[in-house]
Formats: structure tokens, sequence, C-alpha cells
């Protein structure tokens, strides 16, 4: 049996090498194979310079390295390093240290287990965040739960084992607007939830601002349901039947009752109300039609700069 690590780094400079040792150091009586991934993400550091002294290093480890032209996401980092996996089982695990190689000894363990199981994935039962971060996370989930078909695990995060048949069903999905955690779920497959403890980031700090969150959040709404588009038909069928209602009282009051019609004030506001609903409305049309154009031009997920493989160091 053999495992692939697959490795998103980005500004890893200072982690890259304690990651190796903490892996060395986690499987060293393990009898299994194992091999590295290490995505170098257009990061700004050494990153890059750090993983090719990690290959002079330890001539004879089984480490790839993929390095992009430039900063294409972590989605775009996954998607590359299980399409250059080759194990039984691929792991995603992040290079920061926050995420302990040795629960992916317990989810090995429990994928070998069980044969019906294709995943297992670790989530935070108590989240370290502050209180807005953690409530800003919690509705999302909330509200996608509700309004999509798949279904999205509060806490589920990244750090995930994964079945060959499962990494072969995500590789088979080439949409260029990626949501890892929608993708998923979507393929289906049968997944054990496994809690885990986030540990201290050893250097630096992270790449993920609350700015970065909400448009991710965005980025799920719009690739995995319709609603919001569902929810602009509905404003503009009730806009519409309450302006109609609203010309018929005008017109009874004028002709019938011979009351004056309400002014200028009022006429300002109900402009003001459903043009800012019109334009809403046409904002969300527009994250559609946007991700419709980008996936019609059929760019690569990635650009990749260069590459170095083990198999080809070793023949």
């Amino acid at each position: 049996m053999k495992l692939s690590l697959v490795v998103p780094c980005y500004n890893e400079a200072d982690n890259v090498e304690l990651f190796y040792e903490k892996v060395e150091a986690t499987f060293r009586n393990e009898t299994f194979d194992y091999e590295y991934i290490f995505i170098n993400d257009g990061s700004r550091d050494q990153t890059y310079v750090k993983l090719k002294e990690l290959v002079k290093t330890y001539p004879d480890a089984h480490i790839n390295i993929i390095n992009f032209s430039r900063n294409f996401g972590k989605e775009s980092a996954m998607y590359a390093g299980m399409k250059e996996s080759v194990g039984d089982y691929t792991v995603i695990i992040d290079a920061d240290l926050q995420q302990d190689p040795a629960y992916v000894l317990r989810m090995m363990q429990i994928l070998d287990e069980d044969d019906n199981l294709d995943s297992v994935v670790a989530f935070q039962e108590k989240r370290r965040e502050g209180k807005i971060l953690r409530g800003f996370k919690s509705a999302f989930y909330h509200m996608i739960n509700r309004v999509s078909q798949v279904e999205f695990v509060d806490g589920a995060s990244d750090f995930r084992l994964l079945s060959r048949p499962m990494v072969d069903a995500i590789l088979s999905l080439p949409e260029n607007n990626r949501f890892s955690k929608g993708i998923f779920s979507w393929v289906g497959f049968h997944t054990y939830y496994m809690a885990y403890d986030v540990q201290d980031r050893v250097n630096g700090q992270s790449s993920w601002s609350f700015w970065k969150l909400f448009k991710y959040a965005i980025e799920g709404f719009v690739s995995f349901t319709t609603m919001p588009l569902r929810i602009a038909t509905v404003f503009g069928i009730t806009f519409s039947g309450l302006a109609f209602l609203y010309l018929i009282v005008v017109l009874i009051q004028k002709l019938i009752m011979g009351i004056t019609i309400p002014g200028y004030a009022t006429t300002i506001c109900l402009i003001l109300l459903i043009g800012g609903i019109q334009l809403f409305c046409l904002g969300i049309m527009g994250e559609y039609l946007a991700r419709t154009y980008m996936e019609t031009k059929r760019r690569p997920i990635y650009v990749q700069r260069n590459k170095i493989d083990y198999k080809e160091r070793t023949k």
C-alpha cells in the first residue's frame, strides 16, 4: 500500500523542513510506502528554495515538487497534488503543522477497518477563532445546507484522507471555479468524520482573511446552488405585483376620490428602493454569468513553471 501526501504551500519557507521532519518521525516505524507532493503556490518567500534544499538534503526521499508560475490558490494546489498522486490513499495536509501528521495514521486505520468507507475527514469540534468569524462560518453552513442538494458539514476541513476511486472521481471534474468542500460532497462516496484538535501554528501567519473567507463563501453559493437566482426571481415578481397594486390605488385616489397623488418624496423613495433591488438581482445574475464565461474560456486550472519528480531522479 502507498500513501500520497499532498501539501499545498504558500509562504511556508520556515515550515517545510519542520513538516518533513515531523512526518518522518511519525511514520518511522510504519511499513507502508509514502510520497510527498509539495505544491509551491506562487510563494513570495523562499519556499521553493527551501523545498529544493530538502530534496538535496534527503536525496532518497520520495519528494515531488510542483512549482506554480504564480499564486493560483489552494483549490488549484490541491487539484494539482491529487493529479500527481499515485498512492492507494491520498491525504491533503497543510505544511504549517496545525494538522498533526499522527492523525493521518488514525485516518488510515479507520479506512482499513471498514471497506465501506472511502474517505476520512477531520473536523473541528471546538473552533479557536473569534466569535465573529465563528458565527460567520456557522451562518454560512446553515444557509448553504438549506438551499444546496449536497451536505456541508460545519467544521469540516480540507485535512482529509481519500481512497483512489474518490480521488479519480474528483479529478474527473475539470471545472475552473473550484469549491472543493462542495466537490468532495458532490462526488458522494462514504465518509467518516473524525474530530481533531488544531495545533498552534509554528511559524508565520495564516493567509486567510475575513474578506477571502467571504469571497470563498460566495463561491460556494454560486457553485452549488441556484437559490440566489430564485430569490432574484421572487424579488422581481413581488415588487412588480406591489407596483401594480400601488398603481391601482393611485388611480382610484385620483379618478374616483379626487385625492391628490402623493408627492415627490414618496416617488424618490420608491425609485431608490426598486432600483436597489434591481441592482441586487443584476449582481446575482452577473456572478453566475461571470463564472459561466470563465468556464467557457477553458483556461487551465493552474500553470506549472517546473516540477521536480523523485521518479525521474531515481532512473
